[in-house]
């Protein structure tokens, strides 16, 4: 835990004294240092997680379908259990598309960062928003195993037709529990997650191979 515990400092040193070094980009650290603060004075990150946990529909990690958490990895973030919250080579793959398109049109977010926009962020596309999300993030891998990042992270997906997490999702588009899902169903729920209005299963029936 120690040696974690270093390593991601080292890393966010590492990533803030990048984005420091731009005189241009600086302000935008220090807002999006000031979103995290106050949001995580509102509610801690411990306090948080335990309100989610708290709610209805709250599974464990065990009650993740082994099926579900391959196929939302390897669709999501397939470098999770080795990175510290954020990924160097899909943040510089989403830059560059995003500067060939002329627009944000990829986020290059990992899990861990997902989930703290999630917890905390609205989806509005700001880059100071991505600056209070990776603080959130940093905090989230340094307080949490990947396990229990995972977990969080599929009780909190949105899915669509007011289903928050796997459970409610399952639960909504086929009547059945997580662990009850198909491969099929599965694919279609990890798809959904891209695109929750428009990849449901109920307005998305063409799922991609």
């Amino acid at each position: 835990m120690k040696n974690k515990t270093i390593s991601i400092s080292i890393l966010l040193l590492a990533v803030i004294s990048f984005l420091m070094g731009s005189v241009k980009i600086s302000p935008m650290v220090s807002a999006g240092y000031e979103m995290y603060r106050n949001a995580t004075d509102s509610i801690s990150v411990p306090d948080r997680i335990e309100e989610l946990k708290q709610q209805n529909g709250y599974i464990t990690f065990d009650e993740i379908p082994e099926g579900y958490k391959e196929q939302v990895l390897n669709s999501e973030d397939k470098r999770f259990y080795y990175h510290f919250g954020f990924d160097p080579i899909a943040t510089a793959r989403a830059m560059a598309n995003n500067l060939i398109a002329g627009s944000f049109v990829q986020g290059g977010s990992t899990i861990t960062q997902q989930l703290a926009k999630n917890m905390y962020f609205s989806f509005e596309k700001k880059y100071e928003r991505k600056v209070a999300e990776l603080f959130v993030a940093f905090q989230l891998e340094r307080d949490l195993t990947k396990d229990e990042i995972l977990e969080l992270y599929c009780n909190i997906a949105y899915f669509g037709e007011g289903c928050y997490g796997l459970k409610q999702a399952a639960n909504h588009y086929y009547g059945v529990e997580p662990l009850e899902l198909t491969t099929t169903q599965i694919k279609a729920l990890v798809w959904t997650i891209k695109s929750p209005n428009n990849y449901n299963p109920n307005a998305y029936k063409a799922i991609p191979v």
